[in-house]
């Protein structure tokens, strides 16, 4: 980590640059001191504007159908209640997006809408729009999905044992994503002459970050023919490339923001 000080080198009291003669320690003008956010006030006073908070003339509002059971192929979806439910302009499945992606190269296993197989309950199966948010949510709960049931594994150790059916089509064998061994220096030597080893199983339940905003996104098309997406990711740059690859677009015509131009 590099640290900037404000303090002169050779200042001619006698220390090393940025100590404080009297006590001998540094004088730091940024480290240790309470500093205010600059966005703080915004969002103390409710002035933030988040992308759940944005909205544009004619926009439609979409909802996800969502899957009930935590691991099953997809026998079939029955739009046709929702497509008659009034407001709905158009109902999505898989089929309209079949192109996979991912964060890490090694795992493009994602698909914004299951193309065949559910991986655990909520995963997302059809993507209703409509012309009003409450007519997308009533009319998302008439489409029918018919599952047929697989084996759920809710474990990597159950994972290690359950060879078929794979959670994914890819891998080193069976469940088992990918089997690596890493050493670092003589391990041997470390573990005989460490004072204390201890083997044992440990589990850690996990943590994950806690926005302030909801989950939203807004999308629209400029006359210019550009994609814009203001989303509530902090992943711009894996947004961005993401959306390139599955709408099949140049990733020059896709813009990603957190508010829709002015």
């Amino acid at each position: 980590m590099a640290v900037k000080s404000d303090v002169a080198p050779g200042s001619g009291n006698g220390q090393p640059a940025g100590l404080d003669a009297s006590r001998a320690e540094p004088a730091f003008h940024v480290l240790g001191k309470p500093l205010r956010r600059v966005d703080a006030l915004g969002k103390v006073t409710g002035e933030t504007r988040f992308a759940d908070d944005l909205a544009m003339p004619g926009m439609l509002h979409m909802k996800f159908v969502r899957s009930t059971v935590p691991h099953a192929r997809i026998l079939g979806i029955d739009t046709g209640k929702a497509l008659a439910y009034e407001g709905v302009r158009v109902v999505l499945t898989g089929e309209s997006f079949p192109v996979p992606f991912g964060i890490l190269p090694i795992s493009q296993d994602e698909h914004a809408l299951c193309p065949d197989t559910v991986r655990y309950v909520g995963d997302p199966v059809a993507a209703v729009i409509a012309t009003e948010e409450l007519a997308a949510e009533e009319a998302a709960r008439l489409v029918e999905v018919r599952y047929e049931p697989l084996t759920t594994i809710g474990s990597p150790e159950e994972a290690l044992r359950v060879a078929e059916p794979r959670i994914h089509g890819y891998g080193d064998s069976g469940n088992i994503h990918k089997a690596v061994a890493l050493d670092f220096g003589d391990v041997p030597a470390a573990l005989a002459g460490a004072h204390l080893v201890v083997e044992d199983h440990f589990f850690y339940q996990g943590n994950t970050h806690l926005p302030l905003e909801q989950h939203a996104t807004l999308a629209y098309m400029g006359t210019d023919g550009r994609l814009t997406i203001a989303s509530s990711t902090q992943t711009p740059h894996y947004l961005h490339r993401a959306a390139a690859k599955v709408l099949g677009l140049p990733a020059s015509r896709i813009r990603i923001t957190s508010r829709p131009a002015e």
